[in-house]
């Protein structure tokens, strides 16, 4: 048993120069903690900028300009009935009637020519929509706020030509001017004015897309993960098709476009510009990445589970099915997240394949001609008008809260499959 005299014997002495190196040790740690929780801090201040700058740009971008105006339709000589006013080709009907026009005259009256101008040419169109969802409006007087340009917009901020910001302060000051929601954003498709352009077309045609990527790389990236890891032997030409999958992960998006360029659009060139042609060239390049990490999550597997199972007289393939693929399946899951994120920003591999094109009605399936929110969001930062510049900052944040909704149910499937043992 040791006494006190022994133990202060085999205690070290602290001399000056220890004390100094532990001083030393202890700072270092303390720098450490503090240079870590600087770099945590960092990020989240750049991620909280860089959200709330988008949500302050794009908030505008879910509004609007808008000049009230009234319409008198029995004066306007307008006719129609519920059963022309719901056909189909109802706008066309109005439009050759004189909708247009009608607008402008009654625009003209009430605020006169210069305010007059400054509705949008499609305003008719909004009309049109509002006499098809209830035709009783042409018996009578309704008053609609129709889109108004982005000059006197902009003239509503304190900006553009005097005479501009003289007309807006005027027509803001009788009410018959302001900024109001558009939830026909989230409802349109694209078109040549800001006012007019929405957002679904291009929403429907990321949702189609990434349909058919998860449809065809999720299935055959897992299998594979599998067969490499549990079934392949280990030769030669698994160590060539291993570096292969781990090259085709970092190859650039772009070679996947050329790829789905000289092969899909090659075998059908009747699909260009379809969320099937995007689709197939997404999966493959989201394919390497779901069967790299559903490799290593097989790996993960304790192998006493494959040692139970075949204890108890499992076969092989229920190993793997009923034992292995369940526990490795949240790993699989978190690759796959990580795959589509990355596929549903990608923009290049699209370019090449024709989804860089003006949609201006929503895909009604896989082979329809579609675009897909990265694109939309490239094709209006490229506009001159004022007005697409608000309208790219809320395609942004459509293209987020799309995101998050999908990472958000994959990381729901991922929690709810996963074991413990």
């Amino acid at each position: 048993m040791s006494t006190p005299d022994s133990l202060e014997a085999v205690r070290p002495t602290r001399t000056p120069a220890f004390e100094a190196r532990l001083a030393r040790r202890y700072r270092a740690e303390r720098n450490f903690r503090r240079v870590g929780l600087g770099a945590v801090v960092f990020s989240v201040a750049v991620l909280v900028f860089l959200l709330g700058n988008m949500l302050i740009n794009g908030i505008a971008g879910f509004q609007r300009p808008e000049i009230e105006v009234t319409i008198d339709f029995p004066a306007s000589g307008l006719k129609g009935d519920p059963t022309s006013l719901t056909a189909p080709s109802a706008g066309q009907t109005l439009e050759m009637q004189g909708l247009p026009d009608i607008i402008t005259l009654f625009a003209e009256e009430q605020l006169g020519a210069d305010a007059a101008a400054q509705i949008t040419p499609d305003a008719w169109r909004d009309v049109a929509a509002a006499l098809a969802e209830d035709p009783s409006l042409i018996e009578g007087k309704a008053t609609f706020n129709l889109p108004a340009t982005s000059e006197i917009g902009a003239a509503m901020e304190g900006e553009g030509t005097p005479e501009m910001q003289g007309l807006a302060a005027k027509l803001v000051g009788a009410g018959k001017l302001a900024r109001n929601w558009d939830w026909g954003f989230l409802a349109r498709s694209d078109a040549t004015t800001p006012q007019s352009v929405g957002i679904w077309g291009a929403l429907k045609g990321s949702m189609l897309t990434m349909l058919v990527t998860l449809v065809l790389a999720f299935p055959i990236g897992v299998l594979s993960a599998l067969y490499l890891e549990e079934y392949a032997p280990r030769n030669r030409w698994t160590d060539i098709i291993e570096v292969s999958i781990s090259n085709l992960a970092a190859v650039p998006s772009i070679i996947f476009g050329l790829l789905g360029l000289a092969v899909f659009l090659a075998a059908f060139p009747g699909l260009r510009s379809a969320p099937l042609i995007g689709g197939m060239t997404l999966a493959l390049m989201t394919m390497p990445v779901i069967v790299i990490s559903g490799r290593n999550a097989i790996k993960a597997v304790p192998p006493s589970i494959r040692d139970g199972a075949l204890a108890i007289g499992a076969s092989p393939v229920q190993v793997v099915f009923h034992h292995v693929l369940p526990l490795a399946l949240p790993g699989m899951l978190t690759g796959t997240i990580i795959g589509m994120a990355r596929a549903l920003g990608e923009t290049a591999p699209l370019l090449l394949i024709g989804m860089r094109i003006f949609v201006a009605t929503p895909p009604e399936g896989f082979a329809s001609p579609a675009t897909v929110l990265p694109m939309q969001i490239f094709l209006w930062s490229d506009e001159i008008d004022r007005g697409f510049v608000e309208r790219t900052s809320a395609a942004i944040i459509v293209l987020l809260v799309f995101l998050l909704a999908m990472n958000g149910l994959a990381i729901y499937l991922r929690n709810k499959f996963e074991k413990r043992w």
